[in-house]
């Protein structure tokens, strides 16, 4: 008889939620590109049941960091309806490809993006207050941009946030405060629908992913208080930090994922007759 997996102790699950909910209110990202590695690290976890919880923790998170951005008014609701309703489907096309594609050239497309990106966010000054025109073009505009989002997000395990809110700023012009809070806002939807799978999946540790919860939500609006005092200058020099993380956790995982094939398809080879 197999002894049960052990539990992760409640002290580490503080901590990851904690980081998760200020990364959550302050950058308008879902937290995970952080989350998932310390889950992984400190408790253990593999990577489908980190990332499953992960995502369920954050959940209530995203939403307390909404609502602190709406009572400032810091939030294109019309800008967040149109992402989040391209990003769901998005997400689901994303997840679906994963399982059919070979995406190895693609992941380093993506890669290369993001840190040209995050350069583009270092060099040119964001002006604070700048909100989206919503003629129907732009909203339709949106939507599609939702749709890549949630595209990405399935085919490489990155958060929705770390793609809307540069978009917002870099491509719309968008000032930060109202990108981070349109992206929570945006991010509600895919994260629930999500979770909802994961839960049905079993793949979600629901002890933890209380334990992360709580701590990530009471930390959420601290995050949001904190988006608030940097200047634009700071958010973006740090927002362009997060962006150069996640590419770094993608080269690592496409690296480690390149290996595996080549080790499988030498097996393969050698077990083949000659």
């Amino acid at each position: 008889m197999t002894d049960a997996p052990a539990r992760p102790h409640w002290l580490p699950l503080l901590v990851v939620g904690v980081i998760g909910g200020v990364l959550s209110g302050a950058f308008g990202v879902g937290g995970g590109i952080v989350m998932v590695p310390l889950l992984i690290w400190l408790t253990g976890m593999d990577q489908r049941t980190a990332s499953a919880t992960s995502l369920a923790a954050i959940l209530p998170s995203v939403v307390v960091g909404s609502i602190g951005y709406l009572l400032r008014g810091q939030v294109d609701l019309g800008a967040a309806i149109a992402l989040a309703v391209g990003a769901v489907p998005g997400a689901l096309i994303g997840t679906w490809l994963l399982r059919r594609i070979n995406i190895g050239l693609l992941r380093w497309l993506f890669i290369a993006l993001m840190v040209v990106i995050a350069v583009r966010m270092v060099l040119i000054p964001v002006e604070r207050g700048e909100r989206i025109e919503e003629t129907w073009w732009v909203l339709a505009l949106l939507f599609v941009v939702g749709v890549v989002t949630g595209i990405a997000s399935g085919l490489f395990g990155v958060g929705g946030g770390v793609i809307m809110v540069p978009v917002l700023v870099v491509g719309f012009g968008v000032g930060d405060l109202v990108a981070k809070g349109t992206s929570l806002v945006a991010m509600i939807a895919s994260s629930a629908v999500g979770t909802t799978s994961n839960l049905r999946a079993r793949a979600v540790d629901l002890r933890s992913a209380l334990f992360v919860g709580i701590a990530a939500t009471l930390c959420s609006y601290l995050g949001v208080l904190l988006a608030f005092v940097m200047t634009p200058q700071v958010s973006s020099i740090l927002f362009a930090a997060l962006l150069l993380l996640s590419a770094g956790q993608l080269s690592v995982r496409t690296i480690r994922r390149g290996r595996a094939d080549r080790r499988a398809r030498a097996a393969d080879a050698a077990a083949e007759p000659a």
